[in-house]
């Protein structure tokens, strides 16, 4: 055989086990990105919220404080527990969506709370409108135990949800927002960045002011 031979020989070959490892590692990422996600708030807003999830794929996890809205998300093919701290149990990625700032201090805190049985580097993303010092105490609270909370108020009414056109303002650490944001996206068309742990809520500040927030949100994005 000729060294040219040869060589095309062995070049085929690498090329052939290379296209396998690259194969191999892109479905590893797809596998580990299609673990289940736990959402907690089935709210009018949360379970379109929820249900996106469900269409793109990803296996969920949830709770709501009312058993109606529990029973309706799982026959829509969700898993239901019986508390926060047993999505935590389950979930390394958890979205909350809840109606006020101390819903939201109850469901992470409280005796059933998430950071009960949280795990560590769990991804926590809540997106409540709430005071952004609740956000930031929340954020305190889960790096004590070794999880990362990201708050991702949105702006957009049930009309927006269901068709996932939310549009998403984040604050947290930066170099968690691409894992936020796969989450994110596919519940909105628009997911912003904002900067650390609260400037999502400060982007919807100006509600509490009475200024027109839509406005400014869209001032932002063009």
């Amino acid at each position: 055989m000729s060294m040219a031979a040869l060589f095309r020989g062995c070049w085929n070959f690498y090329k052939r086990s290379n296209k396998h490892v690259e194969l191999t590692l892109v479905s590893c990422r797809s596998m580990a990105s299609k673990t289940p996600v736990g959402f907690i708030g089935l709210g009018n807003m949360g379970t379109p919220m929820a249900r996106n999830l469900l269409k793109h794929g990803y296996p969920v996890i949830a709770t709501d404080v009312f058993p109606e809205s529990c029973k309706e998300f799982q026959d829509s093919g969700a898993q239901i527990l019986d508390c926060p701290a047993e999505v935590a149990d389950k979930a390394d990625r958890i979205i909350t969506m809840l109606p006020s700032s101390p819903n939201v201090i109850e469901v992470y805190t409280g005796p059933n709370g998430i950071l009960k049985k949280v795990k560590k580097g769990t991804l926590l993303i809540d997106s409540s409108t709430i005071d952004p010092a609740v956000s930031k105490e929340m954020a305190v609270a889960a790096e004590k135990m070794g999880a990362v909370f990201m708050d991702a108020p949105v702006s957009g009414g049930v009309g927006a949800a269901s068709l996932a056109k939310l549009t998403f303002m984040v604050g947290g650490v930066e170099e968690e927002f691409n894992a936020a944001q796969e989450l994110l996206t596919c519940m909105g068309a628009n997911v912003v960045y904002c900067g650390q742990v609260g400037s999502g809520q400060t982007g919807f500040g100006s509600k509490a002011a009475g200024k027109d927030s839509e406005h400014e949100l869209r001032t932002m994005l063009v």
